[in-house]
């Protein structure tokens, strides 16, 4: 089979690099412009373009999906399959092109958590266990017959970025067999479970990530793990912000207001919830860099 891959970050890559590695055809890669990043603006390559050109893969970065000279080139490889991870949504034109189709590795145990933000999404609602799915693409955003899921366990501690590398590893290693599946045309597809009580991910704006204490505790912490380490749940501490990677929930009666704050101003700082406390561990004051909230103790006086 030749094969076009779609994909733009680090979480693409382990997939891609398992379908190199399991000598599958990758004809070309299909990934996001290079971006402006950093002080000096200078051009950012995206994490697949850089494993495709260290392989010597063809790259196609294309603005506009829609863009007939995109199409025109696309057409060209002939791809008997286009696999998708971690892109963008495509339209119909691109999608529909190959003669087996385009099949998605998605980062949930599908028909949960469709959306752009699943593993996030997870955490923060406090789930026990995810998955990543494979699926044939269909018009609606994530809701294509499903061909292949693997689920792995969630940890009371575990953040996004920690969930992020499992599934990146059990997706890879799926999608590979899904592929070996579809080449041996031994595909069972089934069509996703019809279900009232479905869970979305969608995008996670900054106003999601604002810290309400007048929450329960156990809320807070999931919110604080399902946002890190990217984009993070943050607060306010002497009209700045304060952007929370780590905390620990205590379980205790807060006795003052949820939003106030305890401190020894050596060792702990611990916010009150509406049910508990949130002691904070790995921070990021307004201005400074990310540090354990000893070191940023020592330096501050509240």
């Amino acid at each position: 089979m030749k094969i076009v891959f779609m994909g733009t970050p680090d979480f693409a890559v382990a997939s891609l690099d398992a379908l190199v590695q399991a000598s599958f055809d990758v004809v070309a890669v299909v990934t996001a412009p290079d971006k402006p990043a950093g002080r000096g603006q200078k051009l950012n390559e995206s994490a697949v373009k850089k494993y495709a050109v260290e392989k010597g893969i063809p790259v196609l970065q294309p603005e506009k999906l829609k863009n007939p000279e995109f199409i025109e080139e696309l057409k060209s490889y002939q791809a008997d399959l286009q696999v998708v991870v971690a892109f963008r949504m495509l339209p119909v034109v691109v999608w529909s092109m190959p003669a087996k189709g385009t099949i998605n590795l998605h980062g949930s145990l599908l028909p949960q958590y469709r959306g752009a933000a699943p593993i996030n999404h997870a955490i923060i609602n406090g789930e026990k266990e995810s998955g990543v799915t494979t699926f044939f693409l269909k018009e609606e955003i994530d809701t294509g017959d499903i061909i292949m899921s693997d689920s792995v366990a969630i940890a009371d501690d575990e953040t996004a970025g920690d969930l992020h590398d499992k599934l990146m590893v059990v997706g890879a290693n799926l999608l590979v067999k899904t592929l070996h599946t579809i080449e041996a045309g031994e595909v069972q597809e089934q069509p996703q479970p019809l279900s009232d009580d479905l869970k979305h991910a969608p995008k996670i704006f900054k106003e999601d990530c604002k810290i309400d204490w007048n929450n329960s505790a156990q809320h807070i912490h999931n919110l604080i793990r399902g946002l890190s380490p990217y984009p993070t749940a943050f607060t306010a501490l002497n009209d700045k912000t304060l952007k929370v990677f780590k905390a620990e929930l205590e379980d205790k009666e807060p006795g003052i207001a949820a939003g106030g704050f305890l401190t020894d101003g050596k060792t702990y700082l611990k916010f009150a919830a509406k049910d508990g406390f949130i002691k904070l561990l790995d921070i990021q004051y307004e201005g400074k860099k990310r540090m354990l909230i000893e070191d940023f103790l020592r330096g501050m006086r509240l």
